[in-house]
């Protein structure tokens, strides 16, 4: 959602309409093969041209309710509509007995109805069109998509890849004789609480494997919610748990989307050497969940229930915790320690945390052990989240 990359060949697609804007794209000329990056607007300006019905909006409601199902943002990304219409990111029904799902023309039928109508630039290239869209970080976006009513049509409007609160919008108005035009509308995102809006912005949280993944991949990882991701340990030490997470506030501007969280907890689980020599049996180890917190869903807690440390040793000195809120860019690290003990000596062991450069820092530090036996089960502030421990 934050990328910077464009989409080929959009270019073509916003006629003299009373939809577009002053600054109307470049048009290829004909029997030339369309070669243009082009902006995410010219993408929305399309999208306002289709001819929606009930069942494109009930295909995309449908995707973006599946992809926060899966434990990631409102979102329907481009390769999905091409690929497997109405289907949600995280889902992966090749693999799966999930059943697919059936529309008489979906979404990607007027895309390409559309293409074929405006370009004559031959069946190639519509075709390199298509797959350009199709290959893009394209998507997209519902916000609030759980308040529709089943039947008001969106709004559309992009990201435009700023920091603004507005936006230049695109408002399918219906006449009574059945015709429509499209108007521009200035959208917020209280408008987007109000009534459907569907907005056009990249993708960057589909690479992650969402908590709800990870528990639908592993039957050992249970149902989430109020079970915890491992049944209870027979072992003779206790387990780490994150129970739940509040985000005080949105981290990036409504248009581009949910926060992605990241926690990264830094440790030697099950570490009981008695000797120095024993030291170099053991290794340090990195556990870290993405959580996509949607905008309704900020100052809420949630339940998240992920073992942090399986095996919670008498041994174990200090952690390292960071939370960030994934922004992309080149990837960095947080050098840091983790601590044991042996012999009443503390020992320390080198990690190396991922970050990315454009990533909001939310904490980072160290965590005693004696922080979660005396706070299990009591909610903590780091920052602009706080989190409930609990160790048992």
């Amino acid at each position: 959602m934050k990328g910077l990359l464009r989409i080929v060949g959009a270019s073509v697609l916003c006629l003299s309409t009373v939809s577009c804007v002053n600054e109307k794209p470049s048009v290829e000329q004909e029997n030339e093969v369309p070669k243009t990056w082009t902006e995410l607007k010219d993408l929305a300006v399309m999208f306002s041209e289709l001819p929606l019905e009930k069942e494109h909006l009930q295909e995309v409601h449908s995707a973006v309710t599946e992809s926060l199902t899966n434990g990631y943002d409102e979102e329907y990304t481009m390769h999905d509509l091409f690929e497997e219409p109405g289907k949600g990111v995280g889902t992966e029904r090749l693999d799966t007995k999930a059943p697919t799902k059936s529309y008489s023309k979906p979404l990607r039928s007027l895309i390409e109805d559309y293409l074929g109508a405006r370009t004559k630039a031959g069946e190639s290239s519509v075709e390199g069109l298509l797959e350009a869209l199709e290959s893009s970080d394209a998507q997209v976006y519902w916000p609030y998509s759980e308040l529709w009513d089943g039947q008001q049509f969106p709004i559309i409007t992009y990201y435009p890849e700023s920091e603004a609160s507005t936006n230049i919008g695109y408002e399918i108005v219906r006449e009574e004789d059945g015709s429509s035009h499209v108007q521009q509308v200035i959208v917020d995102e209280k408008m987007a609480m109000e009534r459907p809006v569907w907005v056009l912005n990249r993708n960057d949280d589909s690479g992650y494997e969402s908590i709800e993944v990870r528990r639908r991949n592993d039957p050992e990882w249970g149902l989430g919610g109020e079970v915890y991701v491992k049944s209870a340990s027979t072992q003779e030490y206790p387990t780490l748990y994150l129970k739940d997470i509040k985000l005080m506030r949105n981290y990036d501007c409504w248009l581009c989307g949910a926060s992605e969280i990241v926690i990264h907890c830094g440790s030697v689980s099950g570490f009981t050497a008695s000797t120095e020599a024993e030291l170099k049996l053991f290794k340090p180890t990195i556990t870290n969940f993405m959580i996509s917190v949607p905008r309704s869903k900020m100052g809420q807690r949630i339940p998240f229930n992920a073992v942090l440390i399986s095996e919670f040793t008498p041994q174990l000195d200090m952690f390292a915790f960071l939370v960030n809120e994934d922004d992309g860019g080149t990837q960095t690290s947080w050098k840091t320690e983790a601590t044991v003990k042996v012999n009443s000596k503390s020992y320390g062991f080198t990690l190396n945390i991922p970050l990315n450069l454009h990533d909001d820092i939310i904490w980072r530090g160290q965590l005693s052990s004696s922080y979660f036996r005396k706070n299990s089960g009591k909610v903590g502030n780091f920052g602009d989240v706080s989190l409930t421990f609990l160790l048992e």
